[in-house]
């Protein structure tokens, strides 16, 4: 079974004041030395209200985000005779409820020794226990509890200086520079164990919460954790893309046009598996070697630069196969679905273009044809048609020769004449 998002809103929609069980809170506060500045626990209903819906609050972002970006499941390796080190820490620290003080600053200090952050922080550890009510087939509660979920939430939250200014101060009536205070500032990483999966415990796995999709602190998965780091969606995106477009080197327009091609296709392979598995607890694709070589070629990748793809899926992913809908670059395919919508509108403006000079061309032709027409019908109602300038028109006198008339046009040495397309034959 795998994190579903239900899951994690079905215990986030418990972080309010009417809702929330939390037992403890716990803090241990670090500088940047890594030197222990302030310890302390506290009951959570004895918390005065204005801090008690602050660290709801930070509770609260431990558990947003994204499955698969914000939100990971980090599974500590199978092994049926003994549990590591880390998972039975964490156990103990579930099982004594913080109380213990002696568990808890060894916690605390194995998230000193690995934690890779430079600034102070607050590790802040909350202790719950959920009774979870059962629900039937149609989604109704029934009150009766299946199980209660004892968990430990942690979020650890960066503490910085506020920001210089000028304040007012109301006893001397003045404006002057405030006092720079160290304020605790949301979570930027935190966990929850044992995670919460399909409404109930598992204490195999993880939820480790990551504010960054980019800068996600494996040390802290691998060694305080005790799981095998996992990438998040953004992180392999960025990868599997920089797998396909650098094999085709320094060729940076083929290797664009064919990782379009290449996220064009996986999106439809992943748009038909989810309609023929429209459950919507079917679990997702997830694009192992197989369906790699068959997305390459069906996106006309060379053989020989999809076996260089392969080689290095294979080696970047290794055993943590990602999901095919994580691969999946949403702005690229909204690029390219405008990259070919003004491109069928190009074809478009030729085809009107050329279909305009073809109507052009037919009018032209027809027009000529209607002036050829009109000119044989004039010429052949008459035997003699003549075409003069208007002040020769006076000059032109009908005279009778030898029995035979004749038009006479007299014509001066300067003008010129032209007959059936025959120049100056006069």
């Amino acid at each position: 079974m795998n994190i579903k998002k239900k899951d994690i809103l079905e215990l986030k929609k418990r972080f309010k004041k009417d809702h929330c069980t939390f037992t403890k809170v716990c803090g241990c506060y670090v500088n940047g030395e890594k030197n222990t500045i302030l310890k302390f626990r506290e009951t959570f209903l004895n918390l005065d209200e204005d801090d008690y819906f602050k660290y709801l609050e930070i509770a609260k972002k431990v558990l947003s985000g994204t499955v698969g970006n914000n939100i990971l499941e980090l599974n500590f390796l199978a092994n049926e005779e003994f549990k590591s080190e880390a998972q039975t820490s964490l156990l103990t620290l579930r099982n004594t409820q913080l109380k213990d003080d002696t568990v808890l600053d060894e916690f605390y200090q194995s998230i000193i020794n690995n934690y890779d952050y430079t600034g102070n922080y607050l590790i802040l550890l909350f202790h719950d226990a959920y009774d979870v009510i059962t629900k039937t087939k149609d989604n109704q509660k029934i009150d009766e509890s299946e199980e209660v979920y004892e968990y430990v939430l942690c979020a650890i939250c960066p503490v910085s200086l506020s920001a210089p200014g000028l304040r007012y101060f109301e006893e001397e009536n003045e404006i002057k520079s405030r006092i720079r205070d160290w304020v605790v500032n949301p979570p930027v990483n935190g966990f929850v164990f044992p995670a919460f999966i399909d409404r109930s415990s598992d204490v195999n796995s993880v939820m480790y919460y990551t504010k960054n999709a980019k800068d996600t602190h494996p040390e802290l998965m691998e060694n305080v954790l005790g799981c095998p780091s996992k990438q998040t969606a953004t992180i392999q995106k960025e990868a599997f893309q920089s797998i396909i477009k650098d094999s085709f080197g320094a060729d940076e327009k083929k290797a664009e046009k064919i990782f379009m091609d290449v996220q064009e296709n996986l999106n439809a392979m992943v748009e038909e598996y989810n309609e023929m598995y429209d459950d919507t607890d079917c679990e997702p694709i997830s694009l192992k070697d197989t369906d790699i070589q068959n997305l390459l070629i069906d996106s006309g990748i060379p053989q020989e630069i999809s076996n260089d793809i392969e080689k290095s899926y294979v080696e970047i992913f290794g055993d943590d196969i990602p999901l095919a809908e994580n691969l999946i670059d949403a702005k690229i395919l909204k690029a390219n679905e405008q990259r070919r919508k003004e491109e069928d509108l190009k074809k478009q403006v030729k085809m009107l273009e050329t279909k305009l000079e073809e109507v052009q061309k037919e009018v032209a032709i027809s027009n000529e044809a209607e002036e050829t027409t009109e000119n044989d019908y004039t010429t052949s109602e008459y035997d003699v048609v003549l075409q003069v300038k208007p002040e020769k028109v006076s000059q032109i006198k009908s005279q009778i020769i030898d029995g035979q008339k004749y038009l006479v046009i007299p014509i001066n040495d300067d003008e010129h004449t032209k007959v059936n397309d025959l120049d100056d034959l006069i």
